[in-house]
């Protein structure tokens, strides 16, 4: 390919996202591009746009430090592929990315102007999380298949004729007529006691639940619903709720390139690095254990920890995962000294198989009711005054944020503790008459939970678990 045919390439790839570039910077880039396959030049610009974007640029004018800058980070994240095989990813460090309609795509919060999440947020955060809620929600479901000319009905699988599109609500209060078959995609919301209403960041409008049919799902206020009914009076006659559709993590890709989401140190998602993949392959015996509600003051959970840690004395797991709570129940002031007690316990355990220390990464994420901030998420790391005697015993020890989340290879992994259920079965608008209930708290008094997973194949094993009950 021609450099001339290069720039025009570059010049309408850069135009296309909303940026000009300088004439000296875009001589380098062709330059940069020339070598390469013509057939990977628009996947090498995305990528040097994206990295642009992120430098939090205060013009649309892109200068020649731009592209630079831009290009050695490329080349950066290229040779430092193999030191991001493992990450353990705190809450706080996740990346924050925000949709722009106008772009129709995603880029991150700092470069957008958007300050990054807090836990002391102020109030007009609220507003702006549920407004970026919704826009993401909205541009997946509108490129779903049953949105497509030839769909059948959003709530049931039987084809027809009929074409289905997304209505704003400040469509329907606009109109003074009787609207049938209208698709609303909104959030639930009481403005008024026991007065429920959809609204997106159109408008309101009240709406009538009384014969709505509720697809399966838990739904609370807060959440963003599907729906399908008749306006008429200036109140939406709902007649089908449901969830909003997934969308494969192949089909996003697909539009939004291979951006870093998930987070960690690489500058795009570890499930395109070849490099990884391969790494991870290449140890078929890989083993990650989960333990949960590791109650360390139960003295029967401390024999089974026991028992658990000398069966894989020789056979070391990759990781340890130990998740809360890690005592039995709260017991105030006192409670503090026991969970430094039991933890220095735990770490003399661990440290009885020095190989096991030096070859298995241990990772401990709090439970809801461990010490910590209260009724707050996400939760911070276990406190260093009550776990600096496991420290002790085993340096490497990793303790991070509930949630967090967990980079082995190209496998992506998310660690929650919380009893979401129960939370949402106590605050639904519509319980479900038909539908199993998962059983909460289901664990005795005197057990945890186990599993075995096994990264390069995607595997969950339990059935090791009866050894340790």
């Amino acid at each position: 390919m021609s450099l001339a045919k290069i720039k025009n390439n570059v010049s309408m790839s850069f135009r296309l996202s909303g940026l000009n570039i300088k004439g000296d910077a875009l001589n380098y880039l062709a330059d940069l591009l020339s070598p390469v396959e013509p057939s990977e030049h628009n996947q090498w610009i995305e990528r040097i746009i994206d990295l642009i974007l992120k430098q939090g640029l205060t013009s649309p004018l892109v200068d020649l430090k731009h592209v630079e800058a831009a290009a050695l980070e490329c080349g950066r994240t290229k040779t430092e592929e193999a030191d991001t095989f493992f990450n353990v990813i705190s809450a706080y460090d996740v990346p924050h990315y925000v949709y722009v309609p106008d772009r129709k795509k995603y880029i991150l919060s700092s470069a957008a102007g958007i300050a990054n999440p807090s836990i002391y947020s102020d109030a007009d955060t609220k507003g702006a999380m549920f407004r970026e809620r919704y826009t993401k929600i909205q541009q997946r479901t509108a490129r779903h298949e049953l949105f497509s000319p030839s769909t059948g009905s959003i709530l049931s699988t039987t084809e027809t004729s009929v074409k289905f599109k997304m209505i704003p609500i400040e469509f329907l209060l606009g109109t003074t007529t009787k609207l049938k078959d209208v698709v609303v995609l909104g959030f639930l919301t009481q403005l008024k006691e026991g007065k429920f209403y959809l609204e997106d960041p159109t408008g309101s409008v009240p709406i009538d639940l009384s014969n709505a049919v509720f697809q399966a799902g838990l739904y609370t206020e807060g959440c963003f619903v599907l729906t399908e009914g008749w306006y008429d009076n200036g109140v939406y006659y709902v007649k089908g709720v449901g969830f909003p559709p997934p969308e494969p993590a192949k089909t996003t890709r697909a539009y939004f390139g291979n951006a870093n989401f998930f987070g960690g140190p690489s500058q795009t998602t570890v499930k395109a690095s070849a490099k990884l993949k391969s790494l991870e392959q290449a140890n078929p015996d890989a083993m990650m254990i989960f333990l949960a509600d590791v109650w360390l003051d139960q003295h029967m959970v401390l024999e089974k920890v026991r028992t658990l840690l000398n069966g894989y004395a020789e056979l070391q797991p990759f990781a340890i995962v130990f998740m809360g709570d890690f005592l039995s129940s709260s017991k105030g002031s006192e409670g503090l000294t026991l969970f430094r007690n039991q933890f220095k316990k735990l770490g003399e355990m661990i440290s009885e198989h020095p190989q096991l220390v030096k070859n298995t990464k241990f990772i401990f994420v709090p439970g809801p009711h461990d010490p910590g901030f209260p009724a707050i998420l996400p939760r911070p790391p276990l406190p260093k005054t009550l776990t600096d005697g496991l420290v002790q015993k085993v340096p490497n020890a990793i303790f991070s944020t509930n949630p967090c989340r967990i980079q082995y290879g190209t496998r992506e992994i998310v660690i929650f503790r919380e009893d979401l259920v129960t939370r949402m079965c106590r605050n639904c608008l519509h319980f479900p008459s038909n539908s199993d209930i998962p059983e909460h708290g289901s664990f005795s008094r005197n057990q945890f939970s186990f599993k075995v997973y096994y990264p390069a194949t995607g595997q969950v094993d339990d059935s090791q678990i009866e050894a340790y009950e």
